[in-house]
């Protein structure tokens, strides 16, 4: 529930939080991206955990599984979109932990972005790179790791019917339509 008796201040640090999580999501995936292309990308795989878990550089133009490889542009609209959406909602967020799943869907849909807009090939269809390999189920990167947790977060907040955005009674101006 929100703080009444503080007005907005309330949800103006949960604001704050949101954007320190979308930083920090965001600069550790760019971060490892640099590292990973720099260091690995044309090399081997590396084992992390035994055949269960691998880094090998994988550049990928699609979405998750490799799917939609022909329509990258969509991508890229869909995680800018993703970005505005959440840059809309970051000064009423209700609750520390919507701050938190929104601060990851944020910094890993900019993580995922960024890529998009400044790898080759260029124009809004720059292909992610990806380097954590899961045994038999994909290879992602921590923009993709936090854009699920994100999500993970908001399927159980929305289960427990948290609110994601303080109300016109509650000290905040009313979402506008």
């Amino acid at each position: 529930m929100p703080d009444v008796t503080t007005g907005d201040t309330g949800a103006r640090r949960r604001g704050y939080l949101l954007w320190a999580v979308a930083a920090l999501a965001y600069a550790v995936d760019l971060g490892t991206k640099l590292a990973v292309v720099a260091k690995l990308e044309g090399r081997t795989t590396v084992s992390v955990l035994g055949d269960w878990l691998v880094l090998r550089v994988q550049r990928n133009p699609g979405a998750a599984f490799g799917m939609g490889e022909a329509t990258t542009i969509v991508f890229t609209v869909i995680a800018a979109a993703v970005a505005v959406v959440v840059v809309r909602y970051s000064r009423r967020l209700a609750s520390t932990p919507w701050a938190v799943a929104l601060g990851l869907l944020l910094g890993g849909a900019l993580g995922n972005l960024t890529d998009r807009l400044f790898r080759a090939p260029g124009d809004f269809q720059g292909a992610v790179v990806d380097f954590i390999a899961v045994r038999d189920f994909s290879v992602m990167n921590l923009a993709d790791w936090a854009i699920t947790g994100g999500c993970a977060l908001a399927v159980v907040l929305s289960f427990r019917s948290s609110p994601m955005t303080v109300t016109a009674g509650a000290g905040a101006r009313a979402p506008r339509a």
